[in-house]
């Protein structure tokens, strides 16, 4: 099973691939996991994309595309992958393509969960992490038994800075602009699913291996 899973921040995207993968037995793939990585690793690939990071600057397509060409190629991977947060573009997903071709390989299906924008801004505004240990909590769903104080260390209780309702907007403002092309290249493919991200974990998880 070759998946690719498209979703907004906040949809619940990586919750749902580590679930997908372990469901269908398939290594999850997310190009900002397998970047850190072969940067640790001081890999050729690695290097160049440190000369990129450390300067502030997006890493090129190219370089992005070869790194997932390689940890497709792993033996994990023999019998089909997740991607998880790759392609994020139209461009990057016409390289992806061409590698596949290469590789006599299709898609299988990529999954993308919708959840309306109000809903995106109530999630991710809601939340909040500790300063200390990185617990994380919810103002309507999880919240601390004291008001800004940790429940597990003590520490203090704050709003990240791209969680802000302003941030979070602009945020799916540029993802909408980029996916709506992304996800009219996978329905062209006739790969493309769409599912409902609003409810429960179990909820989303049960209409995306529904549909698969």
């Amino acid at each position: 099973m070759r998946l690719i899973l498209l979703g907004p921040p906040g949809s619940g995207k990586g919750t749902q691939s580590a679930r997908l993968a372990g469901r269908y037995g398939v290594p999850q793939i997310g190009t900002g996991d397998m970047l850190r990585a072969a940067v640790d690793a001081g890999t050729g690939l690695g290097r160049q994309a440190k000369a990129y990071i450390d300067a502030g600057e997006l890493v090129p397509d190219e370089l992005v595309v070869e790194i997932v060409r390689q940890r497709m190629a792993e033996p994990d991977a023999a019998a089909g992958w997740l991607l998880d947060g790759f392609p994020r573009t139209a461009e990057q997903a016409r390289r992806l393509d061409e590698v596949l071709e290469q590789s006599a390989k299709e898609i299988d299906r990529a999954v993308l969960i919708e959840v309306p924008d109000d809903e995106i801004v109530r999630r991710l505004g809601g939340r909040r992490v500790c300063a200390a240990c990185g617990a994380v909590f919810h103002l309507d769903w999880k919240r601390p038994a004291v008001q800004g104080v940790c429940d597990l260390c003590g520490g203090r209780l704050r709003q990240r800075s791209d969680d802000a309702e302003e941030t979070v907007r602009e945020r799916l403002r540029v993802y909408r602009e980029q996916t709506a092309p992304l996800a009219r290249h996978y329905e062209k493919l006739s790969v493309l699913v769409a599912v409902d991200g609003r409810g429960s974990v179990n909820q989303v998880f049960d209409r995306i291996d529904g549909v698969l």
